[in-house]
């Protein structure tokens, strides 16, 4: 358990590292771009950017989640790499085809995913469309193989690039909200280009064969994946369309500024499945899977305190323009969705492992269901707050029926009297520091980050860490891979 433990914190730090040097970038750019685009051209662009990412599921057909689980199913070295190169080709013609039409249909389009005509800007979204599926799976390829160097050099360098571009093309250029697409997908097709050279061995631009496989287990993951996606997609479309572009742009740059814990997940979420399908003992898996869920409700939550304590005066810091402020009201909301996030991929993991990936929809189609639901009824009396709030009521109902649907594939033992101690301590010292201390001024912060500062003691107090585990996740991060 120890060595597994110790893979886990390895593999999350480096997939975490571009992420953390992503944040504190965005603390030097977000106020150019805030100066440099109004609140609806960053809302016409952060509902783009979600568009792609909900296409990009649909388009790869869960071929990626499939490669990722067969991965270990075959210890070959030929039947791996063939399997690589088959995964990476099904890409490339599938990617190419659909973003082709699209550019025939990018007027409409912009039409209905924007709510208003701008074919260059949809053109954009396409090629970045194109990019962001392939390089996906070429990250997937790294991972497997828990190359993870080369996967913290490739992520840093599109990191760096994407902000050189988006502030040439937005700040210097003045090309608005399509250089601020281009900026983010221009950089990632260069590092695409980058990893087709370093793992050319396990791509391949011939026709792909053998894909049945693969797309009948990925096939039912997708349905699940885009109806989770989705709820990031319906409240930004919903609120363009129903309010106005200028509340998407708040609601994209609190999106935005949720990063801190966006941080987290994405480092869980490329270091996790790999960890969770290695291990072949049923007993050690189930024992792994729930410390594991108590150590991340642990540390999300204190990130998302942090975030309902303090983010009001980051959203100041960060934005140029006084329109954004109005982002500090979903910030919240939005950062503790992302944290349930990491809660459905752990119990989506467990459907994989049992390989009944069809269990999933309906546990993501009643989350979507009730995040419409919720949307209809709260954004009209509280803004994007009710945005904020109806992510989460949606993410609820998926893990919990994601846990109802899932227990009788892999029974985990997860802690249950240390969940419910997290939670309900993080809770308490999140609302006592909203309800009782000042919202505004230098004593707000003070006093507010001072409680903050209890919430990891308060979590060992209540045990649902203890000092010995800790000096031994210390021992562990020092102890060589």
């Amino acid at each position: 358990m120890a060595s597994l433990f110790r893979r886990l914190l390895a593999s999350t730090f480096v997939y975490q590292a571009p992420s953390i040097l992503s944040a504190l970038l965005a603390i030097v750019t977000l106020p150019l771009y805030t100066r440099y685009l109004s609140t609806a051209d960053y809302g016409y662009a952060e509902n783009l950017l979600t568009a792609i990412i909900f296409t990009s599921i649909l388009l790869r057909f869960g071929i990626g989640e499939a490669f990722v689980r067969f991965w270990f199913d075959d210890e070959d070295h030929a039947r791996r790499v063939d399997l690589a190169r088959t995964v990476t080709s099904w890409t490339l013609y599938a990617s190419t085809v659909v973003a082709l039409i699209l550019l025939v249909f990018a007027a409409p389009l912009s039409r209905l995913i924007l709510a208003h005509e701008d074919a260059s800007l949809m053109a954009s979204g396409i090629f970045g469309l194109w990019a962001f599926t392939n390089l996906e799976v070429a990250n997937a390829l790294l991972r497997v193989e828990e190359r993870l160097k080369t996967y913290a050099i490739c992520a840093v360098l599109n990191i760096l690039l994407t902000v050189g571009l988006t502030v040439l093309l937005v700040v210097i250029l003045d090309k608005g909200a399509r250089g601020y697409v281009l900026g983010n997908y221009g950089a990632s097709t260069v590092i695409l280009l980058v990893l087709w050279v370093l793992l050319r061995d396990r791509v391949s631009f011939r026709p792909p064969r053998r894909t049945v496989a693969l797309l009948r287990f990925g096939g039912p993951t997708v349905p699940a994946d885009a109806a989770a996606f989705a709820l990031n997609v319906v409240d930004r479309t919903y609120i363009l369309h129903h309010d106005s572009a200028d509340a998407a742009g708040r609601y994209g740059f609190a999106a935005k500024l949720s990063t801190v814990v966006i941080v987290a997940v994405r480092g869980f979420q490329a270091a996790w499945p790999p960890l969770a399908y290695s291990v072949t003992d049923e007993a050690q898996a189930a024992r792994l899977y729930a410390r594991v869920t108590t150590l991340y409700v642990a540390v999300t939550g204190v990130v998302v305190c942090g975030v309902l304590l303090v983010g009001r005066w980051a959203v100041r810091a960060l934005a140029d323009d006084p329109s954004y402020y109005g982002a500090s009201a979903a910030l919240p909301w939005v950062a503790l969705g992302w944290a349930l996030y990491g809660l459905v991929l752990v119990l989506i993991t467990v459907a994989g492992r049992a390989k009944v990936t069809s269990r999933n929809f309906p546990a993501t189609l009643a989350g979507l269901v009730v995040n419409v639901i919720l949307l209809v009824t709260l954004v009209d009396p509280l803004g994007i707050a009710g945005a904020g709030i109806a992510l989460c009521g949606a993410y609820v109902v998926i893990v919990f029926v994601l846990y109802m649907l899932t227990r009788d594939l892999f029974s985990v033992p997860f802690e249950w009297p240390r969940l419910a101690s997290a939670v309900i301590t993080l809770t308490t010292i999140g609302l006592a520091g909203e309800l009782l201390l000042p919202t505004h001024g230098a004593l707000g912060l003070a006093t507010r980050f001072a409680l903050l500062c209890l919430a990891p003691p308060a979590l060992v107090l209540t045990r649902v860490i203890t000092i010995p585990e800790l000096r031994r996740l210390q021992e562990l991060r020092h102890q060589p891979a």
